[in-house]
């Protein structure tokens, strides 16, 4: 009685002994998913410089072979700091209207209740 039967050699069909052919892998992609994901672990596990390493070389890797993208954001990059800075600079003069606004509200306060007190 057989369980299983395996076919001689002589029966064999060349697709069962052909081996699979699989496409190269991509080594730099490989290296670059690995150190992110391992720079996202070290950082969860509370080893900030060595994950911060890590997901730095990582994504130096991924950006290996997006040099014209990443030329091109080098070159975006000075637009968006003067953006930044212009918006930063508007925040700063609206807080520092608001501080002024309320100063001036906390004298006419005080100044009222100056003249509350004395009469």
């Amino acid at each position: 009685m057989n369980i299983a039967s395996f076919p001689n050699s002589e029966n064999r069909s060349s697709r069962i002994t052909e081996m699979a052919h699989t496409e190269p892998y991509d080594w730099a992609k490989v290296a670059a998913c690995g150190s992110l994901m391992a720079g996202g672990l070290l950082l969860v596990t509370g080893h900030k410089r060595a994950g911060l390493v890590m997901a730095a070389s990582g994504t130096a890797l991924a950006l290996m072979e997006h040099e014209d993208t990443l030329k091109r954001w080098w070159e975006a990059l000075p637009g968006y700091v003067e953006r930044a800075q212009t918006m930063f600079e508007q925040v700063r003069d609206v807080v520092e209207g608001v501080a002024e606004k309320g100063e001036t509200l906390r004298r006419v306060l005080s100044r009222d209740e100056d003249l509350n007190v004395r009469a």
